[in-house]
């Protein structure tokens, strides 16, 4: 922790800037004098680093919030000069898309003007806060070092009347007291600081050489004065063994204080008290520089480090996929990177800016890339979940139809399409396709329902068509057959309704044959009739037949390509006659094929009969 604490005294010792306390100890001026804005500078070199380059404005408006109550002013100084670049950096790029997007909305430049948002407000009010407070805090130092500068001045003036003074009264209890009043009152500004306690240290000694009187009572002090100062030498030597530098230097400037208020020694001592002082300040500076020098060479160890990383996430800068999968793979990467990151210790000053501006550059554009990736990605599932609710609207609609095979074609249409349509929202997937899912099984489930009935209803017309092709058939063998029982048997089979699919052939080839037999069985009917018995019943099953218009076309087309033939045979028959006519023995031939052309006359009839009987239909 020790090391973390002192990275920015190393950040310091590399640029070359002289700690607040004095290093190189000459004489007992040099000691320090426990100035407030020394202790605020020195405390502020003991904080922790911190790395503002990944904020985001509202972090650095939190900050700077925090910052506006502090009273460190030199800590506050340091962070506002870090912050202050990259805030104005990020407001700088939203002014710029803020302007863009104006000029592309059809606005004039020179019409722009930006406000900023309620970030921008809080750290400008925030920072003119801090400034504000340091200018009224430095302002009074400033005054009461003035004030102080005053009453030091008083009390030399005191010390010199008390010095010159014949009247030994009580003199020394008005010396220490003097001395007590002196070591009470703060620090006064630099300039007048050695001079004043030079004239201090003098009028010290003029005090004692010129009060003889009082000799046994000085030397007493004086051996008291060193007495105190040894046990600070001692008290100063151990805090070479302190484990951790920062208390040690922060213990070893209350020692410093105390060392140059306590008044003189005897003067054969003061020379080899102050030497041992020295000594033992020195080797804590001298570890304390050690440790910083070590510390340094960690940093440059560390920059190697952090370097090597910021080089490998430039890559994902140009990162770009159209699978989430991939985000999430790479997200998982550069979050191990920035693991590593975070491990690595501090940075030197003058190269921590740019390698952390260049790792947190590209750390921050991939997560913007993914961010705009799952934005555009949102609003397609949002499009999609708006094409998916007209889907399920429509199946709603088609829920309760009953023209079974139309709406079962068009929800089959439905569910092809949402399964083209892309995902939609997570939060509303189950919902919708539970709603979808629904609407369809509801439709498909009374569809089922009914094709139960429609089967069992097939499976009894069954029954009854087969018991008319029984009766047809008992008819046929009886020799019982007649044209009004098969009109009456025909009308009740064509009344029956559909039969299962399988047994549609079946039946219709018994039917068919069952009523060929019934008519030729028919007593008394010529050929002629007996067909067209035949035809009108094949008529009779076309009218219900779903194919009926298709399979009229093809039958009447059949009968006129017969009629065609048959006219064209007689006449060329009629044509055969006439050169027959000419001949004397060719009497036998003309009577054939006079009864061809009869032959032919009569079916010729016959067939026109059925094509007249066909357009009935």
């Amino acid at each position: 922790m020790e090391r973390e604490k002192l990275e920015e005294k190393a950040h310091a010792h590399e640029a070359g800037v002289a700690e607040n306390h004095v290093t190189t100890l000459h004489s007992e001026a040099d000691l320090s004098d426990r100035d407030e804005t020394t202790d605020e500078h020195h405390d502020h070199h003991e904080e922790e680093h911190v790395d503002y380059s990944h904020y985001s404005k509202q972090q650095f408006a939190e900050l700077v919030k925090q910052l506006a109550k502090e009273d460190n002013f030199k800590k506050v100084d340091t962070i506002i000069r870090e912050i202050k670049p990259l805030y104005d950096e990020l407001r700088e790029k939203e002014r710029a898309e803020a302007l863009t997007k104006f000029v592309a909305s059809g606005g004039v430049e020179e019409d722009f003007e930006y406000k900023g948002d309620e970030h921008d407000n809080v750290f400008d009010a925030n920072l003119k806060l801090i400034r504000d407070r340091k200018a009224q805090y430095f302002k009074q130092q400033e005054e009461r070092k003035v004030e102080n500068l005053a009453k030091k001045q008083e009390i030399l003036e005191k010390l010199r009347v008390l010095s010159d003074s014949q009247d030994t009264t009580d003199q020394f209890e008005q010396f220490k007291e003097l001395q007590r009043q002196w070591k009470s009152i703060g620090p006064v500004a630099g300039p007048q600081a050695k001079t004043l306690w030079a004239n201090y240290h003098a009028l010290l000694d003029r005090f004692y050489d010129n009060q003889s009187i009082y000799f046994e009572l000085k030397e007493l002090d004086r051996k008291r004065n060193l007495e105190a100062k040894l046990e600070l030498c001692a008290r100063a030597e151990k805090l070479a063994d302190v484990e951790i530098i920062k208390d040690a230097i922060r213990e070893l400037n209350e020692l410093h204080h105390e060392f140059k208020h306590l008044g003189p020694v005897p003067k054969d001592d003061k020379e080899a008290v102050w030497q041992r002082f020295k000594a033992a300040s020195d080797a804590v500076y001298a570890r304390r520089d050690a440790y910083l020098q070590n510390l340094q060479q960690e940093l440059h160890v560390n920059l190697g480090s952090k370097a090597a990383l910021s080089e490998s996430v430039q890559e994902f800068i140009s990162f770009q996929s159209d699978r989430i999968k991939e985000w999430n793979q790479k997200t998982k990467e550069i979050l191990d990177i920035q693991k590593q990151w975070e491990v690595i210790g501090g940075l030197p000053r003058a190269k921590a800016k740019e390698v952390n501006k260049k790792f947190w550059s590209a750390f921050k554009t991939f997560f913007n890339n993914k961010n705009a990736f799952f934005k555009k990605l949102d609003e397609e599932r949002e499009h999609n979940l708006q094409l998916k609710n007209e889907l399920i609207k429509r199946a709603h609609e088609l829920r309760e139809s009953n023209e079974w095979e139309k709406t079962s074609n068009e929800l089959k249409s439905l569910q092809l399409k949402w399964k083209d349509i892309g995902p939609v929202p997570e939060k509303f997937r189950e919902k919708v396709f539970k709603e979808f899912k629904d609407a369809c099984d509801y439709f498909f489930e009374q569809k089922r329902i009914q094709q139960g009935k429609m089967e069992d209803e097939q499976v009894e017309n069954l029954k009854l068509k087969e018991e008319i092709c029984t009766i047809l058939e008992s008819h046929t063998v009886a020799r019982t057959a007649s044209h009004e029982t098969l009109r009456e048997l025909q009308d009740k089979f064509n009344a029956i309704g559909f039969v299962p699919r399988k047994d549609i052939n079946a039946i219709r080839t018994r039917y068919h044959e069952a009523v060929e037999r019934f008519i030729n069985s028919i007593p008394g009917l010529t050929e002629n009739e007996k067909g067209k018995i035949s035809l009108e019943n094949q008529l009779s099953d076309l009218r219900n037949d779903p194919m009926a218009d298709r399979k009229i076309y093809q039958k009447e087309q059949v009968i006129r390509k017969k009629i065609s033939k048959i006219e064209s045979d007689i006449g060329l028959w009629q044509n055969n006659l006439e050169f027959f006519s000419r001949s004397q023995n060719a009497e036998k031939v003309r009577e054939e094929f006079n009864e061809k052309i009869a032959t032919a006359r009569e079916h010729l009839k016959q067939l026109k009969d059925q094509l007249r009987l066909l357009k009935t239909v």
